[in-house]
């Protein structure tokens, strides 16, 4: 007997009205007994050759229309875990090849390098031909990169590549590889500058250092020129930052004073009005963010040993909160406490979120809505941008 599909669970596969999970099912198939589908309305043909080998897109066979269901559901889901609801506003998704910042893995093979993302739940290296979510400044640095790691890496030896797009072209830093004598250490030179590189860095196991960095690299966060520190946060595509800042002003109204908490460099700091305290566990964020704007009181402060305690929050009008997939428990048991009148959540988890979120509503707060965020296109990672107030 033939079931239809009827939405795709939090892994990616496709899940009938019975309970069964199919791989690489879109919402409308028709399932047969045997596992043999037929295609729905909303299924797509995957444009890219590597899909779904490649384990950096799990969804490229569902439509948008499907995907941006996906978005809502995951977060309804994760609120319905604790008894909750809220407006989940339409969610917002990146376009393809928008992704401003990546981690490949490479491996010397042969005479060549095998270099792209790691096949889906495998070590196994998928070599990129193409890609279909890295920005063009990206992609067409892989082929020169096989290149120059196949004169570094020995053989069988793997490698770590994070390619960022600053404001004045590709950060580039490699693990695992070594630069020994000068001709290697020219050739590192030498690529910087044959492909415009912003920043070349080499971390050969004591941290990253600099080989090539003709000026000082920078990322533009509403409209202000950040120092970029080395494998600093960033959010992936730069329509996906803009669309969680509009989120966050939305959500905090006309605050004159507020508190942006697990501040990074300042991607909501540097647009929020009045007076902002920002907090940062990274000394090196710290210090990028006070380098570009002075006026915003910034403190290196881990929130997890160190949470702002309820009386420190007081008279504040707002509260930004941008944890990591952990969520901010410890923080949040602080805000629930305090009479904020105003929180704007942003997450990448909506697990701990709605965990979170529990905890606010318990101790009077309200959601206001919830809009999900689809940075990574294509692939089950879930972020959204939540308003609660008083």
């Amino acid at each position: 007997m033939s079931e239809t599909v009827v939405r795709i669970a939090a892994r990616g596969d496709g899940v009938t009205p019975s309970g069964r999970h199919v791989a690489f099912a879109a919402p409308g198939d028709l399932v047969d007994a045997d596992g043999a589908l037929t295609p729905g309305p909303h299924r797509q043909m995957p444009p890219c050759r590597h899909f779904p080998e490649c384990g950096g897109c799990q969804l490229q066979h569902i439509d948008d229309a499907a995907y941006a269901d996906y978005l809502v559901e995951r977060v309804a889901g994760a609120l319905a875990q604790h008894d909750l609801t809220g407006d989940i506003r339409p969610p917002h998704f990146s376009p393809p090849r928008s992704r401003r910042r990546a981690t490949l893995r490479a491996l010397r093979a042969g005479n060549g390098v095998v270099l792209g993302f790691n096949a889906e739940k495998s070590n196994r290296i998928i070599d990129l031909k193409e890609c279909h979510i890295l920005r063009p400044e990206l992609f067409t640095l892989i082929a020169p990169l096989r290149d120059l790691l196949a004169k570094l890496l020995a053989p069988k030896r793997t490698a770590e590549v994070q390619l960022t797009l600053a404001d004045q072209g590709v950060d580039l830093l490699l693990k695992g590889v070594k630069a020994e004598g000068f001709e290697a250490a020219q050739g590192l030179v030498d690529f910087a500058q044959e492909q415009g590189l912003a920043r070349l860095s080499l971390d050969e196991g004591l941290g990253p250092e600099v080989r090539w960095e003709p000026q000082p690299a920078t990322v533009t966060l509403s409209g202000r020129p950040v120092p970029l520190p080395i494998g600093a946060f960033l959010q992936a595509t730069a329509d996906g930052e803009q669309a969680l800042v509009d989120a966050v002003i939305d959500a905090i109204g006309e605050a004159q004073s507020s508190a942006d908490l697990f501040a990074g460099i300042g991607t909501f700091a540097l647009a929020l009005p009045g007076k902002v305290v920002a907090a940062e566990a990274s000394r090196d964020a710290v210090l990028a963010l006070k380098r570009a704007a002075p006026a915003v009181a910034a403190q290196h402060r881990d929130l997890y040993r160190r949470p702002f305690m309820a009386e420190e929050l007081a008279g504040l009008d707002a509260v930004v909160l941008d944890p990591p997939r952990s969520g901010a428990e410890t923080q949040v048991a602080e805000l629930a406490a305090s009479a904020v009148p105003r929180i704007a959540y942003v997450s990448c988890n909506p697990a701990t979120f709605a965990r979170d979120a529990a905890v606010l509503v318990s101790g009077g707060y309200r959601i206001d809505w919830v809009r999900p965020v689809g940075q990574f296109r294509w692939s089950t990672h879930v972020e959204l941008a939540a308003a609660f107030s008083r």
